[in-house]
């Protein structure tokens, strides 16, 4: 056979065959194939890692509030077997529970009627304030096996959890009937650990007959009783916002604060923007302390001419203003708009809590209370722990550091001007009451649609010792914070010093 002379291979050179089948290892098709499936390994575990990681957030950063979520209807399902457990009090108190009659057809019953209406909220037509929170837990049950296995076999439902709250029976009905037939809110809540004592909110309504009422209740927009105006109500601060303007000047004035002096002539004129103190009154010479104590519109429009603007809108926002509120139950952000080109009539305005700021009365707890516990925010909390129908504790919720914001000293000087306002300025009614008081009235003009008012504010803690107890009061269209809210104020710290 004739040999084909390209196939020989020439003398002196090796001639190496290059292998493509890509299952043969060792080859460069091989090593491509293997290189190509490293890859596809790699990606299937970094998938998988990120989506193990998901599943654990949720399941503990994310599960509580994914369980109580209005659209989750699988604790709803469980009403087929689980009657619809109560809400108490501490001490035992009942807010709400689930009657049932002889047929079994179950009412969920409040027997405080209206006053704890926007807290504990309602559980037909929807759900609202508590009863929406804490829905999965109240349609849950950790009864006994014996107990469910006796439920079962009598064709009977078992009894749902019951979800104990931190709300003081008592100071809520005092706060409640204090406030009488102004529109506004009440909070109170304890500085050191966010525990929430009390929360009101006017116009209210009867949960126990929400359902015969619903179509008026959602149709008169006038008065709006459905919501809370604890949490979702915003109105301008007014002079209780100079807490924060007074932060601003500290930090501005770290080392000589205490050489302010301004001499009040009743109003101060800026461009077109006049500010005037409160019915035209004139303070004459005056600290930091004294402007503070006696509200002095004009000592704080001029502080906050020289505040810088960046600055002063970053501790409005440390304090969470513009942003959400640590707490589920449902809330409003507060408003802070002062930016870096604002003019100098907004500068003023803002300082003094007017302008376009817009607060919750539970943030102007909030901040209160932050003032109160040397700087340090709790997050604020309703629930203490749920326990099964039997008394056995199923979650125990424990106090929860959220921000430092202020510093001892900070927080101290603060809360002294706060003491001398009580002592001697705009809400010296709450002296000599057998308990030491710090706190800041404000009078907060509105314009809406041409109507005009000014709404009563007082913001403030009260002491025997370390702060017991925080409290901000707004009364809608009530004047001064001296005339309306602090009467309201000392009604509640009466009762929670003396009972």
């Amino acid at each position: 056979m004739k040999r084909d002379p390209l196939m020989d291979e020439p003398e002196g050179i090796e001639v190496r065959k290059i292998d493509l089948d890509p299952k043969k290892e060792g080859s460069p098709a091989g090593r491509k194939h293997n290189m190509e499936l490293s890859i596809a390994a790699w990606i299937f575990v970094v998938l998988f890692a990120l989506l193990i990681g998901r599943v654990v957030f949720i399941n503990v950063f994310e599960a509580e509030s994914l369980r109580n979520n209005l659209n989750n209807t699988k604790a709803d399902s469980n009403s087929e077997n689980v009657i619809r457990g109560d809400i108490r009090t501490l001490d035992g108190t009942v807010l709400a529970t689930t009657l049932v009659d002889e047929n079994a057809n179950q009412t969920r019953s409040y027997p405080f009627d209206n006053v704890f209406a926007h807290v504990v909220g309602y559980a037909s037509n929807g759900k609202s304030g508590l009863e929406a929170e804490e829905n999965y837990s109240l349609m849950s049950s950790h009864s006994s096996l014996l107990q469910q296995i006796r439920a079962q076999e009598s064709g009977e439902k078992v009894q749902g959890d019951r979800v104990i709250v931190t709300l003081d029976a008592k100071l809520q009905q005092t706060a409640y009937y204090a406030l009488g037939s102004y529109s506004g809110a009440v909070v109170v809540m304890e500085p050191d650990t966010g525990r929430i004592l009390a929360m009101v909110s006017k116009p209210d309504f009867n949960p126990n007959t929400i359902g015969i009422e619903w179509e008026n209740l959602v149709s008169d927009s006038s008065s709006s009783a459905l919501l809370n105006r604890a949490t979702q109500g915003l109105y301008p601060p007014g002079s209780t916002f100079k807490m924060i303007t007074t932060l601003g000047y500290l930090r501005a004035h770290p080392k000589d604060y205490s050489d302010f002096s301004w001499n009040c002539e009743g109003a101060l004129t800026e461009g077109d923007v006049r500010i005037t103190c409160y019915g035209d009154q004139v303070h004459g010479l005056e600290d930091l302390g004294g402007a503070f104590s006696n509200s002095c519109n004009t000592a704080f429009a001029r502080i906050g001419l020289e505040l810088d603007n960046e600055k002063f809108r970053d501790i409005a926002q440390e304090f969470l203003f513009n942003h959400s509120l640590p707490t589920s139950m449902q809330h409003s952000q507060s408003v802070f708009r002062l930016t870096k080109d604002s003019p100098d009539g907004e500068q003023m305005t803002t300082a003094i809590g007017q302008g376009d700021t817009l607060v919750t009365p539970l943030h102007m707890a909030l901040i209160t209370s932050t003032i109160a516990n040397g700087g340090i925010m709790m997050r604020p909390y309703y629930v203490d722990h749920i326990e099964s129908s039997d008394g056995t504790v199923v979650k125990q919720n424990e106090p929860e550091i959220y921000r430092k914001i202020l510093t001892p000293d900070e927080s101290g000087v603060i809360s002294e001007y706060m003491k001398r306002t009580a002592e001697t300025g705009t809400a010296a009614a709450l002296s000599g009451n057998g308990y030491t008081v710090a706190g800041k009235t404000g009078s907060a003009e509105y314009d809406r649609d041409g109507v005009t008012g000014t709404h009563s504010w007082f913001c403030g803690f009260a002491q025997t010792g370390d702060p017991h107890v925080a409290i901000a009061v707004i009364a809608e269209d009530g004047g001064t914070g001296s005339s309306t809210a602090v009467p309201i104020a000392k009604q509640i710290l009466d009762t929670f010093f003396y009972g």
